[in-house]
């Protein structure tokens, strides 16, 4: 390969790498009662994204977690889905709805199972 070439290949790499979106990484989970949850993720910004899951509630949303890189996890008693519940968000799947269900126990409830989660792009 030429010298011209190479130098050709060079400045067109470094054209698409800068003309490449960022990358979103800020996600949310609107949680309401009776086990109403709505999410958002991949969004730019986390105001972004909490705004977008409380639109997409299917209910009555009050309560928003928000993540940036990371996941976010929502439990409900499976027995009580208008009772006890807990929510956590963590680096990682596992830890986030290990941490909800422990919550929701926390809080009185006997059969937590997790309703809903999310994973942000990790960048």
């Amino acid at each position: 390969m030429s010298i011209k070439m190479s130098l050709r290949a060079a400045v067109a790499a470094v054209a698409l790498v800068t003309m490449a979106p960022a990358a979103n990484a800020a996600g949310a989970l609107a949680i309401g009662v009776c086990a109403a949850y709505g999410f958002a993720n991949d969004y730019p910004n986390v105001a972004s994204a909490e705004a977008a899951a409380r639109a997409n509630c299917s209910g009555d949303c009050q309560q928003v977690v928000s993540t940036r890189k990371g996941c976010v996890a929502f439990a409900v008693d499976g027995h009580k889905p208008c009772g006890p519940l807990g929510y956590a968000n963590a680096p990682r799947l596992g830890t986030a709805q290990n941490l909800a269900l422990q919550s929701c126990y926390k809080y009185g409830g006997k059969d937590c199972m997790i309703r809903a989660f999310i994973c942000d792009s990790k960048g």
